[in-house]
């Protein structure tokens, strides 16, 4: 077998394979002295088929498979040799197209090679970790929050309005005959919250309770229900009762609607969930901040074939951002801009720098950890969890998906902790601005 290399430029590699029809004939000789004790065919003992006969029925679907094996086993030998690490699926293609039996097999190999990424000292990386603690005003503004969440009514006097709760029977019907799902009885509406189909909540402004009210309104064009898209309705509506909405109070009993204890438990639930979602936006800034100052400490070549396919992804990602109407991909062919390029070779140099560290340093996402993400992942599709976990079994591509991130912040993590790093108090505000600051970007 002999390989004779035709391109060495930057990272692209070519080769051509020849494997000569002796080594072939050998290989296949080999396969066919192996099956034969277990062969059986009619007018012979088992095992006793003679290897002409053999050759002869099974010798040129074995010519393929000592073909794809001696390739393999070539391109392996090159790969562990060179130490090349390709940076997509190689391409590999006959080079003698007018092949017969007896002929020597002489394929083309070019790839482009993964770049030497150059050592990084990670002490001269200076970064600033914002911090922010909860204040009293916050946790009180979720608690008002979550008073609303828990609004209570209360018995009124007197007419309905924009924000009060109407409790009612209600008959619906459609050239006036009545339709299934149309009624219901003592259904509690809150005027102005949108629920029901457009201008019907409008109606029942100024009812009493006892008044009998008729409502008119159409359906929309779009509506769910096909049967009743675009059609004229009535519906008649008995008031069972009015009522406003009673005064939230933030006490032990707010508590424990949210499976609190008490006010103070509460209190400190909401704490720790606002101190969560403040270091996760210091997160995002810390890694803005490395990685803006990672992608200027390295520089290496970069595969050609790598940036083409993130440049691609990136400008069909942002012309669905652009086109959320277009939901699959029957659209024109989307040509990647100077600044998807420019994206895309940031992208891949920080990948590659990522992926290089995570490599020498031995890092590994644990069971454990893909575990939690599957779960997470998991939650997004309530009551089709089983289905998920299954989906997630059976696709290697949607494990690494998951994987990729935890990786990610893993090694992100092990630069840190090499890095000077300095920790600065800020207000909720500022790290709200830092974090838009992110978003313009």
């Amino acid at each position: 077998m002999l390989v004779t290399e035709t391109l060495n430029e930057g990272l692209k590699r070519g080769y051509t394979i020849t494997v000569p029809a002796a080594d072939l004939d050998t290989k296949v000789n080999e396969k066919l002295t192996e099956a034969q004790p277990s062969v059986e065919m009619k007018g012979f003992r088992k095992g006793k088929v003679p290897m002409a006969l053999l050759k002869k029925q099974f010798g040129q679907r074995l010519m393929g498979e000592a073909m794809q094996e001696a390739i393999d086993g070539a391109m392996g030998e090159h790969f562990q040799a060179s130490g090349d690490r390709p940076a997509m699926q190689p391409k590999v293609e006959m080079a003698n197209q007018d092949w017969k039996e007896g002929d020597d097999v002489e394929v083309t190999l070019s790839y482009e090679a993964l770049p030497q990424v150059p050592d990084v000292d990670f002490a001269g990386v200076e970064i600033e970790k914002l911090s922010v603690e909860p204040a009293e005003s916050d946790i009180d503004e979720a608690l008002k929050s979550l008073a609303q969440n828990a609004q209570t009514f209360e018995a009124k006097e007197g007419a309905a309005e924009n924000g009060d709760q109407v409790v009612f029977d209600f008959l619906g019907k459609v050239d006036g005959e009545p339709f299934d799902g149309g009624a219901a009885d003592d259904y509690p509406l809150v005027l102005g919250s949108g629920s029901f189909i457009p201008g019907f909540e409008e109606q029942l402004v100024g009812v009493s309770k006892g008044e009998e009210k008729q409502v008119e309104v159409s359906f929309p064009a779009e509506y769910q229900a096909p049967h009743l898209a675009g059609k004229a309705a009535t519906f008649d509506c008995t008031i069972k009762d009015v009522k406003k909405p009673a005064e939230a109070e933030i006490n032990d009993d707010l508590a424990k609607q949210f499976g609190s204890d008490s006010l103070d438990a509460l209190k400190t639930q909401i704490s720790d969930r606002l101190k969560g979602e403040y270091d996760s936006a210091a997160r995002q800034v810390v890694k803005r901040q490395l990685l803006d100052q990672l992608d200027d400490l390295v520089t290496f070549d970069l595969p050609s074939s790598l940036v083409d396919a993130e440049a691609q992804q990136i400008a069909h990602q942002l012309w669905h951002e652009e086109n959320p109407d277009v939901q699959g991909h029957d659209h024109p062919k989307i040509e990647p801009t100077d600044d998807h390029r420019k994206l895309a070779e940031r992208r891949v140099r920080l990948g590659l720098l990522l992926a290089e560290l995570g490599q020498k340093e031995e890092v590994q996402v644990s069971d454990a950890e893909m575990t939690q993400a599957i779960m997470t992942q998991a939650r997004q599709y309530p009551g089709q969890e089983r289905e998920f976990f299954e989906f997630i079994q059976k696709n290697q591509q949607a494990q690494q998906q998951l994987r990729a991130p935890i990786f990610e912040d893993k090694v992100i993590d092990l630069i840190l902790e090499r890095a000077n790093v300095t920790e600065k108090t800020v207000t909720k505000e500022e790290l709200q601005a830092e974090v838009e600051k992110l978003e313009e970007v």
